[in-house]
């Protein structure tokens, strides 16, 4: 049997926050109960599929995965284990925020085999927060986190978000300390970025197109929550804050990494930092292009090397498009990209694909061999996503 991985979307929240431009939306108790009804009955429609495959991970996410009932929370994995095959060991994490956590829901994740907690924290300091349009306190925050460790949880990651509006280099590291203290097994550390139809994007947009990103600016594992239009207004009317400049951004991502590692915690992905052992194994399959199974509304899915969203049509990728996701997607690894497992994948050396731009980011300082692997410098890291682009437009005269 093959290993699968499993994404199982939740699309409500409380509200949105002023950054979200993920698919959720404030909901009724009634349209939740016939989400879930119909999410069980999709998760069952793919019976026969299941037989070839072993999930080794799970991850629910959203929206705010938290704001479901416990019973539907058993409801939607009963579907899972009536029809795939869960290894013993599996990975199995929900999303959550802080306000919509009780002992009965955490309770019921650990009867559903949940293991891992990924916390929506964002900032430490409640400014901050106020100006997201966050739903929590940090002292809200807090009293979620002990209840979670009192439930017995040991694997827990925390999300933050540098380069908030108004936010100081200083604040920044504050937050990191504060968080580093409570000794999260994992923290997910990413830098706003400001998405179209977003009410940031009314207030920050032309900025944000002028100056370009300057960092990896994306929002991962992170909790999201949604809006009340009456609260954009409000937040709007109280976001009279700046962003950060670029140069306090760079020094904001610097600064995480050199935090963080006098925690003891080590950076294994461009955003991520975890406790030895503790990082984050679902999204380690992305990056490495594990098959995974979307299921609910917006999903998406890669399976028999053909990806599709949810409801649309599968597109099979082509080989070139297989080695371009394999560059970018493993270059985000800090390890980087195995030369071995790419001629053993593909049948030809990396050099022969890539030679020419590989050669052109070793001369530059973005990239460097080690051992096996070819991999991202620091000074790669500051500009990722242009660096990945290359072995787009190289691949594209394969």
């Amino acid at each position: 049997m093959r290993p699968l991985e499993l994404y199982i979307h939740i699309p409500f929240c409380v509200r949105k926050c002023q950054y979200c431009d993920f698919l959720s939306a404030p909901s009724t108790k009634e349209e939740r109960q016939e989400y879930v009804e119909g999410l069980c009955r999709q998760i069952r429609s793919y019976g026969e599929t299941a037989k070839a495959y072993r999930v080794v991970s799970i991850f629910v996410g959203g929206g705010t995965p938290s704001i479901l009932e416990a019973g539907q929370i058993l409801d939607i994995f009963a579907a899972v284990y009536d029809t795939f095959a869960v290894e013993a060991e599996a990975e199995i994490t929900i999303e959550m925020n802080p306000g919509t956590v009780t002992e009965e829901k955490l309770a019921a994740y650990k009867r559903a085999g949940i293991n891992r907690l990924s916390i929506g924290l964002q900032s430490a300091e409640n400014d901050e927060l106020k100006i997201l349009g966050r739903i929590h306190t940090y002292e809200e925050f807090l009293r979620t986190y002990e209840l979670a460790r009192g439930a017995g949880y040991r694997n827990i990651n925390i999300d933050l978000m540098s380069a908030i509006p108004g936010q100081t280099v200083e604040g920044w590291e504050e937050t990191l300390r504060k968080t580093a203290e409570l000794r999260p097994e994992h923290i997910s550390a990413y830098s706003l970025i400001i998405e179209e139809g977003t009410p940031f994007y009314e207030r920050y947009g032309e900025r944000c197109a002028d100056e370009g990103n300057v960092t990896e600016r994306s929002i991962g594992e992170a909790g999201r929550v949604t809006a009340e239009a009456g609260n954009i207004d409000e937040a709007r009317r109280g976001s009279t804050r700046e962003l950060p400049g670029e140069e306090e951004e760079r020094q904001m991502y610097r600064r995480t990494k050199s935090i963080l590692e006098e925690y003891g915690y080590h950076r294994y992905e461009i955003s991520n930092y975890a406790l030895p052992g503790y990082e984050c194994r679902h999204n380690l399959g992305y990056w490495d292009r594990t098959e995974y199974l979307g299921i609910g509304a917006g999903a998406a899915s890669l399976m028999d090397n053909r990806r599709w969203n949810d409801g649309g049509e599968p597109a099979a990728l082509s080989r070139t498009e297989q080695m371009e996701e394999c560059m970018f997607l493993g270059l985000r690894k800090t390890e980087g990209v195995s030369k071995a497992r790419f001629e053993a994948e593909f049948g030809c050396s990396m050099e022969s694909v890539y030679g020419g731009v590989l050669e052109r980011m070793y001369g530059l300082g973005m990239m460097e061999e080690a051992g096996e692997y070819v991999r991202l410098t620091e000074r790669g890291i500051d500009v990722s996503n242009g660096v990945m682009c290359e072995f787009l437009f190289a691949a594209s005269y394969l």
